[in-house]
């Protein structure tokens, strides 16, 4: 999968992100789930996910919160930040989530829609204490039991196509196609045949039958 930006950058990414949340919860004295959405929403999250430089590299936490409240119509002053000695779970919430957007290219709202940001923080025990991909597997499991379709099952479904209707327009087998719909095929090893021909029979990009979260 192609990164919207350079690994080189990611430490720098998942710093900032971290620092917006606990900033925004201790601070500014936000609810976390009413200030991610001002994020999600504002221009901030779409630049940070396709990897503006202005963002990742260029802004603090601080400075990024701020720039959110600012492009949401908020009424708020300038504060100094306090920083805390230890990490904060929303700290860690942020850090770990700029690494699960990285990685799969999921959007921020994409993902929140499926978990929340509080469900997000309430891993922060035991997950802070494991690798960073330990965490990953578990946003892909709850991810999953959220979203159980494929994104193959819901495209034809958006057609209004039987799986037997698919295999006959697009020349898949009917059999193969179900394997994937189940997840018992991973659909993003398929034949390149295979997904050309879906996606043109589906009226979409081959990207949007790949699931991101294998």
């Amino acid at each position: 999968m192609i990164r919207a930006y350079d690994k080189v950058y990611l430490d720098k990414a998942r710093t900032v992100l971290g620092r917006m949340l606990d900033f925004a919860v201790y601070d500014l004295k936000y609810d976390i789930e009413v200030f991610f959405e001002l994020f999600v929403q504002s221009s901030m999250a779409s630049r940070f996910e396709n990897g503006d430089f202005a963002v990742i590299a260029g802004m603090s936490g601080v400075e990024l919160a701020y720039e959110v409240l600012w492009q949401s119509g908020q009424d708020f002053k300038r504060i100094k930040p306090n920083y805390t000695v230890g990490r904060s779970k929303e700290y860690w919430a942020g850090h770990a989530l700029a690494y699960y957007q990285w990685m799969t290219a999921l959007s921020f709202e994409e993902i929140v829609q499926n978990i929340s940001i509080e469900d997000i923080v309430a891993l922060y025990s035991p997950y802070h204490e494991m690798d960073i991909r330990q965490f990953v597997d578990k946003m892909n499991e709850l991810y999953k039991q959220a979203k159980p379709e494929t994104n193959l099952k819901r495209l034809r479904q958006k057609r209004n196509l039987s799986q037997r209707e698919l295999s006959d327009l697009s020349g898949v087998p009917l059999r193969t196609l179900q394997q994937y719909e189940q997840r018992q095929k991973n659909i993003n090893k398929a034949q390149v045949e295979y997904l050309v021909v879906l996606a043109k029979t589906l009226c979409c990009e081959v990207e949007a039958l790949i699931e991101k979260t294998e």
